[in-house]
């Protein structure tokens, strides 16, 4: 049954999006995707595909309406290119959320080449102003909710426990003590972090300016594949990536276990991350959507992870697990041997969400569906192809022990 709210979902077909959309409609929410359809033109590009086989935008929301009596509406334009459509789009069908995932999402794709990073700013600035820019000229009170990243705050050790969003800090005002709060000072480790860091002064502009009631989601790298809707039926299989582009960390190391490649640990491993579950990230959606901050107060941030983990220690969890072989890789990221990462979540925990977190059934049944599909992998595209900057090496052969000076001698 319909609870009556209306919901665009930008990028809807993508790793994030399509468990979302399938989550949301099952909550009751009247659906509509926005999608490009990019992000599989991409995987042409990159000589792979997902893991996973992806059935056509057309048969997945054919199986969906035909085994939940739930339609979700499609709409295939460019939200950085056809502003226009867009406008239209958002005047037409109403909605009382937008959920913004239509940016370009992987850091290593983003630095690929100047071709790349031009495009990702283009692609993910003009994309988000886009929205923003419509909302306004749409004259409706609709709610924002962007999937950012934890990526905003760096690579480096911040020495501190890292606030949702907003630092309190003291300064002398012509010798009188002020207490302030400003957002939390951005670090960008990429040019991909630098476009979500630059969307999150648009986010303020507009909403000082305008009064748009937007919700910032700072998120941790994404693992698992699967949730409740996505395992309903083939056709709803979520994609799952595991090439050194746009796979993220774990669920790379559990695909390399599955297939029998070493795990591909760069540098020492002493990179720490924050993680998160898509079975979380849709659960984080919702939560979200339902608690907006009130019309003219600030942009609501919130850390969306649930827990952090060193990069060797999770290898090790996967060594463990599966008999993987751990190899060591020369860094292709300009970042610290080695970083702690201490951050607040307490938002999504007061609201409700049960963290999913890192447990060795889960792990494994990644690797099973690893295991089943291992005949789509292209062995040659594992290792790290993307690289910070010119004078930092690739290294496709990798190493026995940890390799700690990446650059080119």
């Amino acid at each position: 049954m319909s609870n009556g709210k209306r919901v665009l979902i930008l990028g809807g077909d993508g790793f994030c999006g399509w468990p979302t959309s399938l989550h949301l409609s099952q909550q009751g929410y009247e659906v509509t995707i926005v999608d490009n359809m990019v992000r599989r033109k991409t995987d042409i590009e990159l000589g792979c595909q997902s893991l996973t086989p992806i059935a056509t935008i057309d048969e997945r929301l054919r199986v969906w309406k035909e085994l939940t009596g739930k339609k979700i509406g499609f709409i295939n334009l460019n939200v950085a290119e056809d502003y226009h459509e867009l406008l239209t789009v958002i005047k037409e069908i109403q909605p009382h959320e937008i959920v913004h995932f239509a940016e370009q999402r992987a850091a290593p794709y983003s630095m690929k080449s100047p071709r790349h990073k031009r495009y990702t700013v283009d692609n993910n600035i003009n994309g988000t102003h886009n929205i923003l820019c419509a909302i306004v000229e749409s004259g409706l009170d609709i709610h924002l909710v962007h999937l950012g990243t934890m990526g905003v705050y760096g690579y480096g050790t911040a020495g501190m426990v890292i606030p949702e969003g907003y630092l309190p800090v003291k300064v002398d005002a012509g010798g009188k003590e002020v207490d302030l709060e400003i957002m939390y000072p951005a670090n960008p480790g990429s040019i991909y972090h630098m476009t979500k860091t630059l969307d999150a002064l648009l986010f303020y502009y507009y909403n000082k300016n305008d009064e748009l009631r937007i919700t910032d989601l700072h998120q941790g790298i994404v693992w698992g594949m699967a949730t409740p809707e996505t395992m309903m039926h083939p056709a709803l299989v979520n994609r799952f990536d595991y090439e050194s582009d746009y796979g993220t960390v774990l669920n790379r190391f559990l695909i390399q276990a599955a297939v029998g490649h070493p795990l591909t640990i760069y540098g020492n491993g002493g990179q720490t991350r924050a993680f998160i579950h898509i079975r979380d990230t849709v659960r984080c959606i919702q939560i979200a959507i339902e608690n907006p901050a009130p019309k003219g107060q600030r942009v609501k941030i919130f850390n969306q992870a649930t827990e952090t983990h060193r990069v060797s220690k999770l290898a090790e969890i996967v060594s463990q697990i599966t008999g993987a072989e751990l190899r060591y890789y020369s860094n292709p990221r300009n970042e610290a041997l080695d970083n702690e990462l201490v951050i607040h979540n307490e938002q999504f925990l007061q609201l409700g969400l049960n963290p999913t977190t890192l447990s060795e059934g889960l792990l494994e049944d990644v690797v099973e569906i690893a295991a089943n599909y291992k005949d789509r992998i292209n062995m040659g595209i594992i290792p790290p192809v993307s690289r910070w900057r010119e004078d930092i090496r690739l290294d496709p052969a990798g190493s026995d022990v940890p390799v700690t000076d990446n650059r080119i001698h």
